[in-house]
C-alpha cells in the first residue's frame, strides 16, 4: 500500500510536536512543510525560521514552503506533489478553497481548544481568561470559516491554578500530537468520521494585543490573577511602579479586601499562602476592586524576574507604594 501523503501546515512551537507525530508515523510521508517567511528576531535583528522550519530542516523534509500568503503559486506547487492530505497545527495562513480542494482526503486542523469554545487566534489564553477547568485540543476538517470544522477528535487536559498560557500550551500541543497520530491513520483509511459543531456553544478567541496587558487595579482580584497567567508569556501583565514599567509574572488571588484604594501594595500574613501554595508567601499584597492580589513574581526594566521574597529583599518602598492602573 502506498503511504499517505501529507503537506503540514505550521509555523510556532506548538506546531512541533504535531509534525514529528507526522514523520514519525509508519505509512505516513510528509512530501511538503509550509511555514512562515523568516522573521527578525532577537537583538541581532537577524532572520530567524519558524520553529517548524528549523524541525523540518532537520528531519529532511523535501520541501519547504514560506510564503507570507498562500497563493495559487503555492497550491500549484504543493498540487505537483500528488499530496494525499494535509495537517494543520497554527500555521499562521488563511488557506483559499482552491489550496483546500487541492488534498483527496481534506485538510485537518490541530486546535488548541474543545471546539466549539475558542474558536480563533488566542485559545489558551481565553480558556484562561474564562476560569474553564477543563481545557484541550480539538482535530477537525479544515473548512473556509475560522475553526468551523467538523470535530473529529477531542483530547481534554485540566487547567491548573498556576497554569500560564505557556505552559498549559505546552501542554495541549503534545496531548494534541498524540491525539493525531491516533487519528491520521484512521482518517486517511476513511475509518472514522466528523461531526459538525455546535453553532449554540461557540465562543470567539481574538488575537491578543499588547495592551491586554494592561492592569486596572479596580478589577476583581480573580480576574487580575487569571489575566496575570493568560498574558504570560506574551504580552505579559503589566502595571506602573514609581512611574517605570513593573511586571506581574505570577500572582495568587486572596478573598481579603484591603482598606485602601485599589493598586496599593500593603505586607501580607506571611503564613496566608502555605497550605495554598507550599513554599510561596504573601509578603506584598495589593488591593483590587474586590479581593486582594499576592505578589508571586515580578520584574523592573533591565532586570531579571524575581520572587517577592527576593525582590523585597533589594526594594523595600514596594510596600506602600501605590501600583498604576495605566501604562502608555
Amino acid at each position: 500500500m502506498s503511504p499517505t501523503r501529507v503537506v503540514f501546515f505550521g509555523s510556532p512551537e506548538y506546531a512541533v510536536p504535531s509534525l514529528r507525530a507526522c514523520l514519525a508515523l509508519p505509512g505516513v510521508e510528509v512530501v511538503a512543510v509550509v511555514t512562515q517567511p523568516d522573521r527578525p528576531r532577537g537583538r541581532s535583528g537577524a532572520p530567524a525560521p519558524t520553529p517548524v522550519k528549523a524541525a523540518a530542516l532537520e528531519a529532511g523534509v523535501p520541501l519547504i514552503l514560506q510564503p507570507e500568503r498562500v497563493r495559487r503559486a503555492t497550491t500549484e506547487a504543493l498540487a505537483r506533489l500528488s499530496p494525499d492530505l494535509g495537517v494543520v497545527a497554527a500555521s499562521g495562513h488563511i488557506l483559499p478553497n482552491h489550496l483546500l480542494d487541492a488534498f483527496p482526503r481534506r485538510v485537518i486542523n490541530v486546535h488548541a481548544s474543545l471546539l466549539p469554545r475558542h474558536r480563533g487566534a488566542s485559545p489558551v489564553a481565553n480558556a484562561i481568561l474564562a476560569g474553564d477547568a477543563i481545557a484541550g485540543a480539538t482535530i477537525m476538517e479544515v473548512v473556509r470559516e475560522v475553526d468551523a470544522g467538523p470535530v473529529i477528535a477531542r483530547v481534554e487536559t485540566p487547567v491548573g491554578p498556576l497554569d500560564t498560557t505557556g505552559v498549559l500550551t505546552d501542554r495541549i500541543a503534545n496531548l494534541g500530537a498524540a491525539l493525531l497520530a491516533q487519528v491520521l491513520p484512521q482518517w486517511g483509511a476513511s475509518e472514522i468520521t466528523s461531526t459538525p459543531q455546535d453553532a449554540s456553544l461557540v465562543t470567539h478567541a481574538p488575537k491578543l494585543s499588547r495592551a491586554d496587558g494592561l492592569i486596572d487595579w479596580t478589577q476583581d482580584a480573580e480576574e487580575i490573577a487569571r489575566r496575570v497567567r493568560a498574558f504570560h508569556p506574551w504580552p505579559l501583565a503589566r502595571t506602573t511602579y514609581r512611574d517605570q514599567p513593573f511586571t506581574l509574572h505570577l500572582a495568587w488571588p486572596l478573598t481579603a479586601t484591603l482598606n485602601a484604594p485599589p493598586g496599593t501594595v500593603m505586607e501580607g500574613d506571611r503564613s496566608v499562602l502555605t497550605s495554598l501554595l507550599p513554599g510561596r508567601l504573601a509578603r506584598a499584597v495589593v488591593a483590587c476592586g474586590r479581593g486582594s492580589l499576592a505578589l508571586l513574581t515580578v520584574q523592573r526594566p533591565g532586570k531579571r524576574p524575581a520572587e517577592i521574597e527576593e525582590y523585597l529583599n533589594g526594594d523595600r518602598a514596594l510596600l506602600g507604594s501605590v501600583l498604576g492602573a495605566r501604562l502608555g
